[in-house]
């Protein structure tokens, strides 16, 4: 299947300008005309439809770029997948990339009653936009919304799936990720927040994960007991679904961004991860492998993407280092 993106803006409502445009990436299945082309879009293929559709949100200072080899990894599955940059200022004097984190919902008395990701009202209003004109009129499920992410991102991607707030969204995956609540924000070291129970969750973390290892004391805790021991309390504390659909697997030899390609060493939080101890492009493949079938599984109900799923998970894969299912 040929993959294809296109380039739209959109407004965030309450931002401060000029802050308050974000930039998206909407990537799908396309058809190349035999004519030769010209400057228009490619017109999407329509065998598959209709698309369900991911959101990815990116890590902190994090371009979009990085995560294009996944998007297009989906998009060859038969998914649309939006990738989207939004440069603001979300801490007083501090501008970067952000994936957009409501700070105000963090706080004790407020966390789990608003949404956390300040970008995703737009994001779905601009997908019903997608829906209605343009090369993916008519071919958008929009009852099938799956929120995915990096670090950060990965964290409000399984925080919003909650059908409370938005009923469209049907599945979430995150990687190197994990819902620790900074004592910042008043909360006692090491406090675990909850996530939503409403969606299947697939959460991967990497075992040589060094921006979590050396980040800890963001949390009150002087030194996690490995780099991943607050992603696997997350999904033991967190995720209190127990449908058979909620997932943990840790990749060996994984660091925090063997999700990203194209990663960029000017980021200052690059320094803080740990080297990879396996070929950065078989973690890629087997981390698109886990979340496509994931989705196939759970989203798409795919004959024989469960058998395939559990096969990757238990078919003794050297990437593998452990997993767990609820």
């Amino acid at each position: 299947m040929t993959v294809q993106a296109f380039w739209k803006a959109t407004k965030i409502e309450n931002a401060r300008s000029p802050y308050d445009t974000i930039q998206i990436k909407v990537f799908y299945p396309a058809l190349i005309p035999d004519s030769q082309q010209t400057f228009s879009d490619c017109p999407a293929n329509r065998a598959e439809a209709p698309f369900p559709v991911v959101i990815f949100f990116s890590g902190v200072n994090c371009n979009l770029a990085m995560y294009e080899w996944l998007a297009s990894k989906l998009v060859s599955r038969g998914l649309v997948v939006i990738l989207f940059n939004w440069l603001a200022e979300n801490i007083p004097g501090n501008i970067s990339l952000t994936p957009g984190v409501n700070f105000a919902a963090f706080s004790s008395d407020v966390y789990g009653t608003i949404p956390t990701a300040s970008a995703l009202p737009a994001l779905l209003a601009e997908l019903e936009s997608l829906n209605t004109f343009g090369i993916l009129a008519g071919l958008l499920d929009l009852q099938k919304i799956i929120l995915g992410g990096h670090s950060a991102g990965g964290r409000l991607a399984l925080e919003n799936a909650n059908t409370q707030f938005f009923s469209q969204v049907v599945a979430a995956f995150g990687y190197g990720t994990h819902s620790a609540a900074p004592t910042q924000l008043g909360y006692e070291p090491g406090t675990i927040l909850s996530l939503p129970n409403s969606t299947p969750m697939l959460l991967i973390g990497g075992t040589h994960d060094g921006v979590i290892a050396n980040n800890s004391r963001i949390y009150g805790v002087n030194e996690w007991k490995t780099a991943v021991t607050p992603v696997v309390r997350t999904f033991e504390e967190a995720i209190s679904r127990e449908q058979g659909d909620a997932y943990l697997v840790l990749l060996e030899g994984a660091n925090h961004f063997s999700v990203a390609d194209r990663l960029d060493s000017t980021l200052r939080v690059t320094a803080l991860d740990f080297p990879p101890s396996q070929p950065p492009a078989q973690i890629r493949s087997v981390i698109a492998e886990l979340v496509s079938l994931f989705i196939d599984f759970h989203v798409r109900q795919q004959l024989g993407a469960s058998q395939q799923l559990e096969q990757l998970l238990k078919d003794h894969n050297s990437l593998i280092a452990s997993f767990q299912c609820k």
